[in-house]
């Protein structure tokens, strides 16, 4: 049995702790330092004990060369060759037997794992690595494994380790003890040199690493953002520095033997300078490592609209990414880092990085719930819950690719499943195989997978890149992004055991399969002749009218970034009509458009929202009429109807009783809620509108009153009258306001002599305001307390009035002179 304690690594410290912690309990995160032996003596220590029984451990990384990397090193621990006690498992590669006792895997195997077996009967304990990381796989793993605990297997144990993790929020979310251990982190000096212009970066990092190598010993890791940075970067110092001097790229799809090369020192002592992803922020030890280089910038997937895949972009990186980073200068010694951005940058960096399950596509998390059994995926355990947003537009897309219906997995779905892609490619694969295009479609996968291996203006037909792909694989042609490519296409021929097709393609067959992959993607020329496209999903997207394809009558659309207005089409095929006669469907549609006069019932043949033909119909239901009418009201607004000021005063006079009077028998009549609930009480009337000018016709006083129960319309007038008799006799019309406020009352002042009180309203429990005006109806005088405007204010007012109208009567006293109308 291994002997953990002869190994001279901080994490041997918490050892015991830990084991006590598991003993009692089935759930611990423990935070340790980088560096510090976490990824290789903790799964070590654990593997003979005693809760374990017969059972194995599953570790779970983040990235396939920490996972092989793990893998080797403790089987190297133990003696053995990686594939005994200690084994790996990535995506189209595994190195495990029936003596493996502890599997290192990728996030999305554990997922398949799981589903194959919900109780994880032949697993003891789970491990999630680095899980600080964040991933959309790591969430959905311990979404699952926390379900698979808490109903079936309590005796499962579940260890959280991260050096950077959020641990107050993991541990209330999981109600975990945490161990920390405190590792043997030297100080390490941090040199801020200034922001850097993201377009010069690989020769800006060049020049870093040169100061570095005159001012400071050891050998340099320099993070860089992905792989076109790198081979820029190398190129510079190779043409810089002395041959004395190792130059080893670092990032995941380099050949193993390099990676390797990489990470291990160099077997003639050589000083090394290692150009990194952000690979090499943590679970890879690189050996002689004194000095950091940090450009600042990584790449991370985010959900690509264009592509309808999860691509990797470029982001400035967070806190808890740059301490990783700068601690890697900081494990055999003192070291140091250059950030490569300024002190004041380093202050508004996020403490930590956004999972990525809050911005990425969702479809194949959504696709393993229905797998798993679930129906509403908020009833397991998220520490990050999965927006509604993308879980609705997952679910929509699954429903067309036939995965899923009326929320359940279908027999297609669990294929799907088994395949390690994404649901798109997974579905457009099985459907190849139906009709004898699997091995265009492993190429096709490989190309939608990876990013495009031509140059900008070459077009966008696919069947280009195919036929270049296909001209590197016999030998006709190089390129490095081909070569690439060329290796995920050679894995999907091994998993679906064929071989490789260098034919030309027929551009009708590469167009079908992407149908299958991007169905809401069809696209059909809009008339004109301009390049312009509508796709099944209603967006207008264009094609260069130099392209081509830019004539074509029908297109599948691969790549298209979208836009406000119009999208553009950046990778498509041409596309045989006659091969989507299954696609296309009878819609009747009943609707209101105003922009297009009114009311239309029609049924249209259709895929998507391309309509191929449309006819009128007859036979629909008039409740649908209605409907159609009044959910259009509802999105477009009052305009729609004609509320005129005496409707809008009705409206205020009910508003304000309802308001005024606690006893809440008066109705919610405001515009805004009238127009929201028109199917309640406007539905008699909308059976035989056509048109617009129809609705405006629509009598809206007659219909509200007549919405008012008898009694109601009764206390309305009697409690808010629309007008009130002055002295004269005359009827003057009194103004409310919609909140309730004092009702208006704007009347000449000689038709108020004699008058010695404010009217009021609702029961003599709301004066009104009065607006006196003069006799060329001008306000005057503005008063609430009519009496006191007679005894005070009343003689001024007069001798204004008196000199500008001096052939009227002003009397002394006009509480008792005679109101006079003319």
């Amino acid at each position: 049995m291994f002997d953990v304690s002869s190994v001279d690594l901080p994490v041997v410290e918490i050892v015991d702790e830990v084991k006590d912690n598991l003993q009692n309990k089935n759930v611990l995160i423990v935070n340790a330092p980088p560096g510090g032996g976490k990824s290789t003596l903790l799964p070590l220590a654990l593997m003979h004990e005693d809760w374990l029984g017969d059972k194995k451990i599953i570790m779970l990384e983040p990235r396939r060369l920490a996972a092989k990397t793990i893998a080797m090193r403790m089987a190297d621990l133990l003696g053995e060759s990686v594939g005994e006690s200690i084994g790996y498992r990535i995506r189209f590669e595994n190195r495990v037997s029936k003596n493996t006792k502890i599997e290192v895997v990728t996030e999305g195997i554990l997922t398949r794992m799981l589903q194959s077996d919900n109780a994880l009967e032949e697993v003891g304990m789970v491990i999630f690595d680095e899980f600080h990381e964040r991933s959309l796989f790591a969430d959905v793993a311990l979404a699952l494994t926390r379900e698979c605990q808490q109903v079936l297997r309590e005796d499962l144990r579940i260890l959280i380790m991260s050096a950077t993790l959020d641990v107050p929020m993991l541990a209330e979310k999981l109600d975990s003890k945490v161990v920390i251990s405190q590792g043997r982190q030297y100080p390490v000096e941090i040199k801020n040199i200034g922001d850097t212009d993201i377009t010069l970066l690989p020769e800006s990092v060049a020049q870093v690493v040169v100061d570095a190598i005159k001012n400071d010993e050891g050998d340099i890791l320099v993070f860089l953002p992905g792989e076109g940075e790198i081979r820029k970067c190398e190129g510079i110092l190779r043409n810089t520095l002395s041959r004395d001097i190792q130059i080893h790229p670092l990032f995941g799809m380099l050949n193993p033997g390099k990676q390797f090369a990489a990470i291990m020192p160099d077997r003639q002592g050589r000083r090394k300078v290692v150009l990194a992803t952000s690979i090499a922020e943590t679970s890879l030890t690189i050996e002689g490592v004194k000095v950091v280089v940090d450009c600042g910038f990584g790449r991370t997937l985010q959900f690509d609209t264009a592509t309808g895949l999860s691509r990797l972009v470029t982001v400035e990186i967070t806190k808890d990414a740059a301490d990783q980073r700068a601690g890697r200068a900081g494990r055999l010694g003192p070291g140091k880092c250059y950030r490569m951005w300024s002190k004041a940058t380093d202050l508004r960096l996020r403490a930590h990085r956004i999972p990525e399950i809050q911005q990425a596509d969702l479809t194949s998390l959504v696709l393993e719930m229905a797998v798993w059994g679930v129906d509403n995926i908020e009833e397991l355990v998220w520490l990050t819950p999965p927006p509604a947003t993308a879980v609705k537009q997952a679910s929509e897309l699954l429903h067309q690719l036939e995965a899923v219906e009326d929320g359940a997995i279908t027999a297609h779905g669990k294929e799907i499943n088994k395949l390690p892609c994404h649901p798109r490619i997974a579905h457009m694969l099985l459907m190849a195989e139906d009709e004898g295009l699997s091995k265009l479609a492993t190429d096709i996968a490989a190309l939608l997978e990876e990013r495009d291996p031509l140059e900008r203006g070459t077009g966008i037909d696919i069947n280009l890149r195919i036929e270049a792909l296909r001209k590197n694989r016999k030998g006709t042609l190089s390129n490095r992004k081909l070569q690439r490519i060329e290796k995920v296409a050679q894995q999907y021929r091994k998993m679906l055991k064929l071989e490789a097709d260098n034919s030309a393609p027929d551009e009708f067959e590469t167009g079908l399969l992407l149908v299958h992959a991007y169905p809401e993607r069809i696209a059909f020329a809009k008339p004109g002749n301009n390049a312009q496209f509508k796709m099944a999903n209603g967006a207008i997207a264009a094609a260069g009218h130099k392209d081509e394809l830019a004539h074509e009558p029908w297109l599948a659309v691969a790549h298209v970034n979208m836009r406000d207005n119009m999208g553009k089409i950046f990778l498509a095929s041409a596309l045989n009509p006659k091969d989507l006669a299954s696609m296309v469907k009878e819609k009747d549609l009943v609707e209101w458009d105003t922009k297009r006069g009114g009311f239309k019932a029609v049924r249209n043949t259709c895929i998507g929202q391309i309509i191929l033909q449309s006819k009128p119909l007859q036979d629909y239901d008039r409740s649908q009429k209605v409907d159609a009418i009044a959910k259009a009201i509802s999105k477009e607004g009052e305009h729609l109807l004609n509320f005129t000021p005496e409707i809008q005063q009705w409206q205020n006079r009910v508003m304000s009783l309802r308001i005024w009077n606690k006893d809440k028998i008066w109705p919610d009549v405001s515009t805004e809620h009238l127009v929201k609930t028109t199917h309640k009480w406007l539905a008699p009337y909308l059976e035989n509108i056509k048109k617009p000018e129809d609705l405006k016709k629509i009598n809206l006083k007659e219909v509200l009153q007549h919405n008012l129960d008898y009694n109601l319309q009764q206390k309305l007038d009697k409690l808010a009258p629309e007008t009130i008799k002055v002295p004269t006799g005359s009827n003057i019309r009194i103004k409310y306001g919609s909140k309730g406020e004092a009702p208006i009352l704007a009347v000449r002042l000689q038709e108020v002599f004699g008058l010695q009180q404010t009217p009021m309203v609702n029961n003599g429990s709301i004066s009104m305001l009065m607006h006196l005006l003069s006799p060329g109806y001008k306000p005057v005088q503005i008063t609430g307390d009519l009496a006191s405007f007679w005894s005070n204010a009343y003689f001024e007012v007069k001798k204004e009035l008196k000199s500008r109208y001096p052939k009227h009567h002003w009397p002394d006293n006009p509480l008792e002179a005679k109101p006079v109308r003319k």
